[in-house]
């Protein structure tokens, strides 16, 4: 018997190899299979044990082993798992799904890693693919540093992403691009990766394409553009533990009312980070964020179809929908459970001004495209070129126009100077605090509207047109005021949901309120306001009281003019959308305040409405004699002008 026994002990061997091969496991989700099976190996892991998935993973992974969904995109940051994400689909879709997985880096030493730091690890640590390897740890033509094939006949290849040739002849059930974003753009003259490596998938019964990377630099950066043909873009979703109001986590910054904030010390280090809801600005920290992830929610924003788990998914009304054949996540580094916040303050504080260190925080931590700023008008040249006026309106102005905007807490105004050219002064702001529905309130807005101004001749002026905001939950309160006040002074706007609309649309006729509900043109209006921020202030004019069309200064008062007026002018930057298919782009504040760059709209609007529909004419006012001067050589030549916009 002993000498039968080694004998006996290979064929029970070969027999249970056998049989794995025709073995099938109770079906699994790609979640359910990972934290059965999955095991992080300490040579690929911070943390080495048993893998458990986060709350905000889940969708992610099941998404990677739904057969439902064809193409997944994931443009991400750092430290949110993302490598063994990867590594647990392909264990669950080698050993549970029975696919033939091909996967790409960037270029071949990033595929030897890839294999010998964690397919090696994912075949040694978890046994259910060990199994399925019976060459593991020598050497055998099917354990390659490029090619892995199992007891159940299914392949996963491992290669780089340079070589055309390595997207040729292989016949894939899946495929992965990892970091695509590192890729080549165009691989050695014969088109772009994801294309190339997508007809490996042609006579796929369940065909998949994974693609994803931290993002680079916009217009170039391929991940960007590959999520931006997904029709479903996912961000995570959680509740705020006080209010319970919905919303996706963002940096926010110095300048923004809600997002990640710190504390430092005496020597500028941070010592504490929390975040404050953008909804009740309460503050709740990073262990509340974790346990409020449990409920959380992959949201698209532009469709409102969202999903907790990718395995069922809803319309906006809660409907449950078919699942979608193509999707994209983004996420950043503020989600994950094992770094914490206070790791993003401490890295955002090193930048320091170096722009290099700004664009890999970006990139990395964020998980945001970089957008170069040479063209950007930044707000520290624009506060550094502030100047000083004779008299609250400059001579050379002749019209104020003025804009509400209207906040869930308070009304805020601006009143804007125009002269000849559109040349533009910031004259006046204001600031009311409280209930935007009260009568109180309201009254204290009335009385704003009717302030006058002097200009440095001493002619007092008023504001010759109003616009309000009506977008919100006040929508009938503007309306009332515009009719208590004047129709055609006071005029209610909401801004234009369509790109490339006039920057005043106001109609002929009222709405059934009776008011002239005009819409503003908001993304013309600011393309028009960032371009003539750009205009240099000519000093030597300013002080000889010589034009600058469509130049744009600011006071040197900060009662008017302070840093945070600075910053929300030019708060907004352009980040690519897709429309209709198209992937363009459009300004977006990204959490940052913007109420003066608003109101600058408003009042450039308001401008508008006065020169298309009442005939105001900069030029021709600025020629014509002012009341009260000195215009007796002028009356030598014409008859004094009778203007309905000079004040008296």
């Amino acid at each position: 018997m002993s000498t039968l026994q080694p004998w006996i002990t290979d064929l029970g061997k070969a027999v249970r190899l056998g049989l794995q091969g025709m073995y099938k496991e109770p079906p699994l989700t790609a979640v359910e299979w990972a934290d059965k099976h999955f095991y992080m190996s300490s040579e690929s892991s911070y943390n080495e044990g048993k893998w458990t998935t986060d709350p905000f993973q889940v969708a992610i992974l099941n998404a990677m082993g739904n057969d439902l969904i064809a193409v997944v995109n994931f443009v991400k940051s750092a430290r949110i798992g993302y490598t063994k994400l990867l590594l647990a689909n392909i264990g669950y879709k080698v050993q549970h799904k029975r696919r033939n997985v091909m996967m790409w880096s960037p270029t071949d030493p990033d595929a030897e890693d890839i294999s010998k730091s964690h397919v090696n690890g994912l075949i040694r640590d978890v046994p259910v693919v060990r199994e399925l390897a019976p060459w593991f740890g020598r050497k055998h033509s099917d354990n390659t540093l490029d090619q892995k094939v199992f007891a159940n006949r299914k392949t996963l290849w491992v290669r780089g992403g340079k070589a055309s040739r390595n997207y040729r002849e292989k016949s894939a059930d899946e495929v992965i691009y990892d970091e695509l974003s590192n890729f080549d753009a165009d691989v050695e003259g014969e088109g772009d990766p994801v294309t190339l490596g997508d007809k490996r998938l042609d006579g796929a019964v369940y065909p998949k394409s994974i693609r994803g990377s931290t993002p680079k630099k916009a217009g170039t950066c391929q991940v960007s553009k590959a999520a931006s043909e997904s029709p479903i873009r996912l961000r995570f979703h959680i509740e705020c533990p006080h209010c319970r109001g919905e919303q996706t986590l963002k940096f926010g910054g110095k300048e923004c009312d809600f997002g990640l904030k710190w504390e430092k010390d005496e020597l500028g280090e941070p010592v504490k980070a929390w975040y404050l809801c953008e909804h009740c600005k309460a503050m709740f920290f990073h262990p509340d964020m974790v346990e409020a992830s449990k409920a959380g929610r992959w949201i698209c924003e532009v469709t409102g179809i969202w999903t907790r788990d990718a395995m069922d998914w809803f319309n906006h009304e809660g409907e449950p929908i078919r699942t979608p054949r193509s999707i994209a996540f983004y996420c950043w580094a503020i989600y994950s459970t094992w770094s914490t916040w206070l790791k993003i303050a401490t890295e955002f504080l090193k930048i320091k001004g170096d722009r290099e260190k700004l664009v890999t925080f970006t990139n990395t931590t964020l998980g945001e495209v970089w957008e170069e700023t040479q063209d950007k008008v930044e707000w520290d040249v624009l506060y550094g070129r502030r100047e000083v006026w004779t008299g609250q309106v400059p001579q050379r102005a002749v019209v104020l126009t003025g804009f509400i905007d209207t906040q869930d807490d308070r009304y805020e105004g601006r009143v804007w100077a125009w002269g000849p050219g559109e040349e533009a002064w910031l004259v006046y702001r204001f600031i009311l605090m409280g209930d935007p529905a009260s009568e109180v309130l309201r009254r204290k807005v009335g009385a704003e509207l009717q302030k006058q101004f002097t200009r440095a001749d001493g002619l007092v002026m008023r504001v010759d047109r109003w616009g309000w905001d009506s977008g919100g939950h006040y929508t009938d309160e503007v309306y009332g005021e515009s009719l208590r006040h004047g129709v055609l002074w006071v005029i209610p706007t909401k801004g234009a949901s369509v790109y490339g609309k006039p920057i005043a649309n106001m109609p002929r006729t009222r709405n059934k309120s009776k008011v002239y509900l005009t819409e503003i043109g908001t993304d013309n209006a600011k393309e028009l306001i960032y371009s003539r921020l750009k205009l240099a202030v000519d000093t030597a004019k300013s002080q000889a009281a010589e034009a600058q069309p469509g130049v744009v200064h600011l006071p040197a008062n900060d009662d008017v003019c302070d840093e945070s007026e600075v910053r929300q002018l030019v708060s907004e930057v352009k980040v690519p959308k897709v429309t209709q298919g198209k992937r363009v782009l459009r300004w977006d504040n990204q959490g940052r305040r913007n109420e003066a760059l608003d109101c600058f709209v408003g009042a450039l609007a308001a401008l508008r409405i006065s020169q298309q529909r009442f005939g105001l004419d900069l030029d021709v006012l600025a020629a014509e004699p002012r009341p009260g001067g000195d215009a007796a050589a002028d009356n030598q030549e014409r008859p004094r002008a009778k203007s309905k916009y000079w004040k008296r």
